[in-house]
């Protein structure tokens, strides 16, 4: 697999036409064709706000696109990835009935069913098979819109593509729905050299059998566009032929894959054409909307996207991904196009491309600004991508600030956590931790344009959720830019009494309309934090954790800051991300009727992570869990129910050492594929665990004095 030019900025495009895909079909995703006509007329650009609903959503579609994909990078980023390891990434990724799936039960959702079969012991593929779920549930459309990231971590290449789609598929769908979903991804590795549709769907049907429903079915859609001319007599031959009541269950795969296509070969070289088609003909709008949004953007690049109405300015790339790995919960189509090139050049046996030093927002491709928008509570101020201006990239974001009498500073701030238009969102909850936290060091980079008239006063500003989720402003030190000058800002986050950071962005003051450029803005290092209830109060402190339990509360015992329930197994509690490295986390625990509590670091997901525990026997246990768990190292103990104790855990490199009040009793190192960072998590078996003041630190090169 050689990688064509333009690699990393078509994956973007794809990206981009994903979600722009679906969010113009999810306000109306079930609605028939008449449905659409009579209250929407023909779709041609974003109705959100004609049905009082918010454009950037929470969705299965991209939820899952996002997250199952990453079993490439959990397995090593190899061709032979098998089914069964998606299916632990899976297992990995989902908190059960909370996150990334449809949870509609046995029998009714598809995924919701092969995830059942996971938990229960069956593996993939069979956890997705015709002979345990039967032809309906297992040939429903699941697979196909969840299929795009293996087609652009495979461009240029079919059949790798098919292969990996294969594979991904049948951990949740059989039959007709996993040939669907090969096409597709077929079809989108092959877009990167090819741009003729009847090319590469000629490409993609090589890849399944001739006598497969899905290969008919295509053929009569492909002799009714040659014969018709109009997409609306070849929807009626669609419907007539192939309709939903044609067949079972919810969203069977046959008629909306016949749509993508319909839309496709009508659609041509006309981003907008095709999505008008598809989007208004109905079914599982935002389904194939998405399909056909990622498909076209990988074919048209990033030009075909801007020809006609203004898709990517309301989004401004945002974008959430909701999964157990609530630290990449708020992210945006820059951040996961680099996360699914990054899968594609490895395959592909090339280096990793990180603009800019690797800052989380480098504005390096074309139109992006990473959900920066301006403050709506501050000055005037305009945010637009441009060329140059960068000392190490290609772009930077060109911020112009509007002097206007009254109005004061102006800022341009992007999310890091739930943003307050998303509080309530509606379906699918957004699950997400910050991405940013006290003791962090944010930095940035910033040129005044040189034609300003006077020097403008630049900071590094953020905002934290308070009492009754107001958001309070901090700002950092005050640095003047004259014209033409450049500045490194840096600023170490102060403690926010536990509160989430919900954005992030620059602060800029003059007397004079001016401009500045912020070429990249990123932190790093470990947090300081902690995490304990606010004297404020609020609910947004306990939100920023992942419930992965039965029940997740503040305590009502004294001393304690939560408290978690789990009925069946273990559940965690998470917070952090995975860019965490060394460092070190510590609580009072008081376990109640468990058969283990503790905590844990470098948490990836649910079955990734270490843990110190205390377990029966009288034992304290150190435990690192990949999809299994081993014991690192254990001790003996003297603990009871109904007692406090304090845990400390550190992971410094390869070592991990535990304490317990005060004493360090387990110190190893792990050398067999140890888990290199991650998340911190409380950890509860089986029973109720309260939990006090949650302190993460850096970690320390000497003993802590506990």
């Amino acid at each position: 697999m050689v990688l064509p030019q333009g690699y990393d900025e078509r994956v973007y495009a794809g990206v981009l036409g994903k979600i722009i895909g679906v969010y113009l079909g999810r306000p109306f995703e079930g609605w028939t064709y008449e449905a659409i006509s009579e209250r929407l007329g023909e779709i041609r650009h974003y109705v959100h706000d004609r049905l009082g609903v918010p454009l950037v959503v929470t969705d299965d579609d991209l939820s899952g696109t996002f997250t199952f994909v990453r079993a490439l990078q959990d397995h090593g980023c190899r061709r032979d990835l098998t089914s069964q390891e998606i299916g632990q990434t899976w297992l990995n990724g989902i908190v059960e009935g909370l996150t990334t799936l449809w949870w509609g039960g046995m029998g009714n959702s598809t995924e919701h069913t092969a995830y059942l079969r996971l938990r229960s012991g069956v593996p993939a593929p069979a956890s997705g098979s015709r002979r345990l779920n039967g032809t309906v549930v297992s040939e429903q459309i699941g697979a196909q819109i969840f299929i795009d990231g293996w087609g652009m971590v495979a461009p240029g290449d079919l059949e790798l593509a098919a292969e990996l789609a294969g594979r991904a598929a049948r951990v949740s769908h059989d039959g007709e729905a996993v040939f669907a979903a090969q096409v597709i991804a077929a079809m989108e590795a092959g877009a990167f050299l090819e741009r003729d549709v009847d090319r590469l769907l000629d490409g993609a049907l090589g890849l399944i059998p001739a006598d497969s429903l899905l290969r008919r079915m295509i053929d009569d859609v492909r002799t009714w566009h040659a014969a018709d001319g109009d997409w609306r007599r070849t929807r009626e031959r669609i419907q007539e032929r192939y309709g939903y009541d044609r067949y079972g269950g919810n969203c069977h795969v046959i008629p909306n894959h016949a749509l993508v296509q319909m839309a496709l070969l009508y659609g041509r070289d006309d981003f907008d054409r095709a999505l008008t088609i598809v989007n208004t003909s109905g079914w599982d709008t935002d389904c194939n909307s998405g399909n056909v949004g990622c498909l076209m953007g990988l074919r048209l690049g990033l030009e075909g996207l801007g020809q006609g109405a203004d898709w990517r300015g309301p989004v401004r790339d945002r974008l959430f991904v909701v999964s157990a790995d609530g630290g990449r919960a708020i992210t945006d189509a820059v951040r996961e196009a680099e996360e699914l090139a990054a899968s594609g050049r490895a395959l592909a046996g090339v280096a990793p491309w990180h603009p800019k030093g690797g800052a989380r927002f480098h504005f390096d491709m074309p139109g992006a600004v990473q959900g920066f928008a301006p403050d709506p509570e501050t000055g005037s101020l305009e945010v637009r991508n441009v060329a140059n201006h960068s000392r190490a990239g290609r772009r930077s974001l060109a911020l112009g600030h509007h002097a206007m009498a009254g109005e004061g500073p102006s800022r341009v701030l992007t999310p890091t956590f739930i943003p307050p238009e998303a509080l309530g969102m509606q379906g699918y909850p957004l699950v997400a931790c910050p991405t940013l936290y006290a003791g962090q060091t944010v930095r940035a980079q910033v040129q005044a344009d040189a034609a300003n008239a006077a020097s403008v006063a630049c900071r590094l500003v953020l905002r934290c959720y308070g009492a009754e989720q107001r958001l309070e402003p901090l700002g950092g030190p005050v640095t003047l830019l004259e014209p033409g000058h450049r500045a490194t800002l840096d600023w170490r986050v102060p403690e926010t009494g536990g509160q989430p950071v919900a954005s992030v962005g620059l602060e800029l003051d003059a007397d004079t309309d001016a401009r500045v450029y912020l070429d990249w803005l990123t932190w790093d290092g470990s947090p300081e934090v902690v995490w304990d209830q606010p004297p404020g109060g609020g609910q947004m402190w306990l939100r920023a954790w992942v419930p992965a339990v039965d029940h997740w509360n503040r305590s009502w015992l004294p001393g304690m800051a939560f408290t978690l329930v789990h009925n069946r197994g273990t559940g965690l509690a998470i917070q952090g991300t995975r860019a965490w490295r060394d460092y070190g986390v510590e609580a009072e625990v008081r376990p109640h009727l468990v058969a283990s509590g503790g905590l844990a670091a470098r948490v990836q997901g649910l079955e990734r992570y270490y843990a110190l525990l205390l377990v029966p026997g009288s034992r304290v246990r150190l435990i690192k869990v990949r999809h299994g768990s081993a014991v690192l190292a254990e001790a003996s103990l003297d603990w009871e129910l109904d007692q406090t104790h304090r845990l400390a855990l550190e992971v410094d490199g390869a070592r991990l050492r535990g304490w317990v009040d005060g004493n360090l009793l387990l110190d190893v190192l792990d050398g067999d594929r140890p888990l290199e960072s991650g998340a911190v998590a409380l950890v509860v078996e089986e029973g109720r665990l309260d939990v006090g003041a949650v302190h993460v630190r850096p970690a320390r090169a000497q003993d802590p004095a506990l």
